[in-house]
C-alpha cells in the first residue's frame, strides 16, 4: 500500500470529476495498469456517448480510478469499466466512486456486468444478480453450418429501421449508441425478410479481435446467420458475450471454434429485471454499456 506524501490529500478527499475524450489515454493506461487490454477504441465510444467519472492521482500519474455510465433516459443507466489503479487497490476508492455513481443516478435504475472480483462490492451497494453472460472467443471455423437466412451489409437507409427494432428489443431508446455503429464498427449487417429487418449485428475492432455486438435477432437461426456472415468478412478471432439463456446459440458458437473465456454476472439496482425482450437480445454492444 503506497504511503501518502504528507503534502498530498488523502484518497477520500480527492475530488471526483467528469471525464472527457481528453482523458482517453489516461483511461487506457488505467486498463493496462490492471492487466486489461487498453481498448482505446471502446473507451472512445463510451466517453463520447456516456458520462465518465474519475479521480486524478495527486502525484500526477494518471487516474486513481474511473468508470463510465451510459444513460438510456430515466428508465436505465449502464455502468461499466470500473477500474482502480493497482497502487490504490483495496483502499476503498472503488467503493467511493460507485457510491458517487449511485447517488448521481438518483431514482434511475442501474445495471452492470460484474466480474467475480467486483461482485461483492456491488452486492454491498444493493445490486442483485439477475442473470449471467458467457464470454466466448476463438476463430470461427464454419464446422457447424448456419441456417440459410440471407443477410447483407446495412446501409444508411436502414438506420431508422435498425433503431426501431433495437428499441423494441432493448426496451429503451438507445439511438445515441446505435447511430454511432456505422463509424464505430467494421461491419454492420442486417437480416431481412420481405423488406422487413428481422435482425442486425455489428463486429467492431478490439485489439486483435472483432467483438460481435450488438446481436439482435428474431430467433436463434437468424442470430446464427448474422454471426456467420460477420465471420466470413474478417480474418480476426471473434469475441462475444452471450446471455446464458441462449444455450442453442452458445453451443453452436462452441461447435464453430469459440471457447468460454469467463462469466460475468448481470446485476441490477432498482429494477428486478432488464426491460425489453431477452428472447431477441443475444449479445450486448459491449458489457460496459449494455
Amino acid at each position: 500500500m503506497p504511503t501518502p506524501h504528507p503534502s498530498l490529500p488523502s484518497l477520500h478527499e480527492l475530488p471526483i470529476r467528469r471525464l472527457t475524450l481528453e482523458d482517453l489515454t489516461a483511461c487506457a493506461d488505467l486498463s493496462e495498469d490492471r492487466g486489461w487490454l487498453r481498448e482505446e477504441h471502446k473507451w472512445g465510444l463510451l466517453l463520447a456517448a456516456g458520462t465518465g467519472y474519475g479521480i486524478d492521482d495527486p502525484s500526477g500519474k494518471g487516474l486513481v480510478t474511473a468508470c463510465v455510465v451510459t444513460s438510456y433516459g430515466p428508465g436505465l443507466s449502464a455502468v461499466g469499466m470500473v477500474l482502480v489503479a493497482e497502487r490504490y487497490a483495496r483502499q476503498g476508492v472503488g467503493r467511493r466512486l460507485m457510491r458517487h455513481v449511485v447517488a448521481e443516478a438518483g431514482n434511475t435504475p442501474l445495471t452492470l456486468h460484474a466480474t467475480p472480483n467486483g461482485q461483492p462490492l456491488y452486492e454491498e451497494l444493493g445490486f442483485a444478480v439477475t442473470g449471467r453472460a458467457e464470454m466466448l472467443k476463438g476463430r470461427f471455423t464454419f464446422a457447424e453450418p448456419a441456417p440459410g437466412i440471407p443477410t447483407r451489409p446495412a446501409t444508411a437507409e436502414d438506420l431508422p429501421a435498425i433503431v426501431r427494432l433495437d428499441t423494441q428489443v432493448f426496451g429503451l431508446d438507445r439511438t445515441h449508441m446505435i447511430t454511432r455503429l456505422p463509424a464505430f464498427a467494421d461491419q454492420l449487417r442486417v437480416a431481412e425478410e420481405q423488406g422487413v429487418i428481422t435482425g442486425y449485428a455489428a463486429a467492431w475492432p478490439n485489439m486483435d479481435t472483432h467483438v460481435v455486438g450488438p446481436l439482435v435477432a428474431r430467433d436463434t437461426a437468424t442470430a446464427q446467420a448474422l454471426v456467420a456472415s460477420l465471420a466470413r468478412h474478417t480474418d480476426r478471432p471473434l469475441r462475444t458475450d452471450i446471455d446464458e439463456r441462449h444455450e442453442n446459440l452458445r453451443d453452436w458458437l462452441k461447435a464453430n471454434g469459440l471457447a468460454t473465456i469467463m462469466f460475468n454476472a448481470v446485476m441490477n439496482l432498482g429494477i428486478p429485471d432488464l426491460p425489453g425482450d431477452w428472447n431477441r437480445r443475444f449479445a450486448p454492444l459491449t458489457v460496459a454499456a449494455g
